[in-house]
C-alpha cells in the first residue's frame, strides 16, 4: 500500500497514467476512491495522483487534526516527497477549499487550477446542515438513513429514478472496507465551517477554472460564477443535469471541461 510520510501523517496515494502532474483533491467524507468514474479519462493525457486527505480512507491516524490550512500544506508535502515541483491542481467541494488555500500560500507550485462545486466560503445554512450531518453520525443513526440523507444533498433528483444506481451508490458507501469515522468527518465539517478566503483571491495568479453543477443544492451556480468573478485570471463553465457530485453523474461533461482548460495555451 503506497503511503508517504508527510507531517504528522502516513498519507495514502496512488499515481494513474504518465504526463504532466494533475493532483485530485476529494471533497468531505470522501477520499482517492471517489474519483474513479473520471480517473481512466484524465490519466490517458496526465500523471493523475489521488490520495486520502487527513481524516478518511487509508491515511492514518483518521483522527488527526485538521484544518483546511493543514490539508493544503499535505497537498504540497504529498507533492514534494513525489519529486513533484510543480503541478495541476483540482479540488472538489471541500477539495475546492483546500485547492484555493494551496494555490494563495503556494503559488509557485500550482501550474492551472480548477475548482469544482465550492466556493471561497462556506454559506450559514451549510454550516448547519453539515453540523446536523456531523450530529446525526455522532448518535448512531442508521448508517443506510445516514447515507441517503446526503445523498439526496449531493445528486440530482433525475438520479433517484434510476433505483438500480440508488441502491449500488448505497451499497457501496455501507460496504466501504475505509470508513470514515465519526470524530474524522467532525473535524472535515469544523475544517470547512472555520474556512473564508475571500479576501486573498486576488492574489489566485494561477489560471483557474471554476466549475459549477447546474442543479448543485450546496454550491449553487450563482456562488461559483461569484468565486471566478473574484480570481483574476478565472473562467466559469457549469455542466448542466448535475448537482453537487458532478463527476459521479456527468463524468464525460466533466472531464470533457477538465481537459479542455488544461489542454490550453
Amino acid at each position: 500500500m503506497p503511503t508517504v510520510k508527510v507531517d504528522d501523517l502516513d498519507i495514502y496515494y496512488e499515481t494513474h497514467g504518465e504526463g504532466p502532474p494533475l493532483l485530485l483533491v476529494a471533497g468531505l467524507a470522501s477520499d482517492s476512491q471517489s474519483w474513479q468514474p473520471v480517473l481512466d479519462t484524465l490519466a490517458a493525457d496526465f500523471k493523475v495522483i489521488v490520495f486520502d486527505n487527513r481524516g478518511v480512507g487509508r491515511t492514518t491516524p483518521q483522527e488527526a487534526t485538521t484544518s483546511i490550512t493543514r490539508m493544503a500544506d499535505d497537498c504540497v508535502g504529498l507533492a514534494q516527497q513525489l519529486g513533484i515541483e510543480k503541478f495541476h491542481l483540482l479540488g472538489h467541494s471541500m477539495g475546492g477549499f483546500i485547492a484555493l488555500e494551496t494555490a494563495i500560500r503556494f503559488p509557485d507550485r500550482v501550474d492551472k487550477l480548477i475548482v469544482a462545486a465550492a466556493a471561497a466560503t462556506d454559506s450559514a445554512r451549510n454550516h448547519y446542515l453539515f453540523a446536523d450531518w456531523a450530529a446525526d453520525r455522532n448518535a448512531g443513526m442508521d448508517p443506510a438513513r445516514w447515507f441517503c440523507n446526503f445523498f439526496y444533498w449531493i445528486f440530482t433528483a433525475g438520479f433517484f429514478d434510476d433505483s438500480k444506481s440508488v441502491q449500488a451508490a448505497l451499497r457501496f458507501a455501507l460496504d466501504y472496507p475505509y470508513p470514515q469515522s465519526p470524530a474524522a468527518f467532525d473535524q472535515q465539517v469544523r475544517a470547512m465551517a472555520d474556512f473564508d478566503c475571500r479576501e486573498m483571491l486576488c492574489s489566485v495568479h494561477a489560471k483557474t477554472l471554476v466549475l459549477a453543477g447546474g442543479e448543485d443544492l450546496l454550491f449553487p451556480p450563482g456562488v461559483c460564477r461569484e468565486l471566478a468573478r473574484a480570481i483574476p485570471r478565472a473562467e466559469f463553465s457549469q455542466i448542466e443535469q448535475a448537482a453537487h457530485s458532478i463527476f459521479i453523474e456527468k463524468p464525460k461533461d466533466f472531464t470533457a471541461a477538465v481537459l479542455g482548460f488544461l489542454g490550453q495555451g
